[in-house]
């Protein structure tokens, strides 16, 4: 049986893959429930998912381009952003923008991503915000329309789902029935045997 977690990192690591393709964008990621900030990608995944040489993303660590969180122990973890940043500093590469100009090209679009995000936000319709910090430590606002999304128990489950980076919903909702299933099967086991 596999494990919730292999099933999550399975599922950002096709989510990944998506990004790379050109079939989804760091905006439709997040918005399906990925968490595009998360490092979850080792050195040689990210790599793979990138379509570079693991040197590669030292160099490119060592020239700013891609900073890659660590771990307490020192290693690399890259998130589905950073393997976005990976392949879109890959593509500058070959058509000979030198380093500095991709450092810029890919800080604007950055920013780019950052202002739609907003626009996207105050395009939403008003209700009451609340800030909190993330995992990382990122302060977030969370709007939150108490009468239409459950009253207070609505607003604590977009505060810690968001917190608490909940993953793809797909993935979640899967998870969540094989663990009730898992429940039924406990419970069912010591009927048949107390039978037997």
């Amino acid at each position: 049986m596999v494990s919730a977690k292999a099933r999550i990192r399975e599922a950002y690591a096709q989510c990944a893959q998506a990004i790379v393709m050109g079939t989804v964008s760091l905006e439709r990621a997040e918005d399906a429930g990925f968490s595009v900030h998360s490092p979850v990608f080792p050195v040689s995944q990210a790599a793979s998912l990138a379509h570079v040489h693991p040197q590669t993303l030292r160099e490119y660590d060592r020239a700013g381009l891609v900073q890659p969180m660590r771990t307490p122990g020192g290693a690399r973890r890259y998130s589905i952003s950073d393997i976005d940043r990976l392949n879109q500093a890959q593509k500058l590469s070959q058509q000979a923008i030198g380093i500095a100009g991709i450092a810029l090209i890919l800080d604007l679009r950055e920013e780019n991503r950052e202002l739609r995000r907003e626009l996207r936000r105050l395009k939403r319709p008003q209700g009451e915000s609340v800030f909190a910090a993330d995992s990382s430590g990122r302060v977030r606002e969370f709007r939150v329309d108490f009468p239409a999304r459950g009253g207070r128990a609505g607003w604590r489950r977009a505060l810690y789902g968001e917190v608490y980076q909940i993953e793809s919903r797909h993935a979640l909702r899967k998870l969540a029935l094989e663990t009730h299933h898992q429940e039924i099967r406990q419970i069912e086991a010591p009927r048949d045997d107390a039978q037997r």
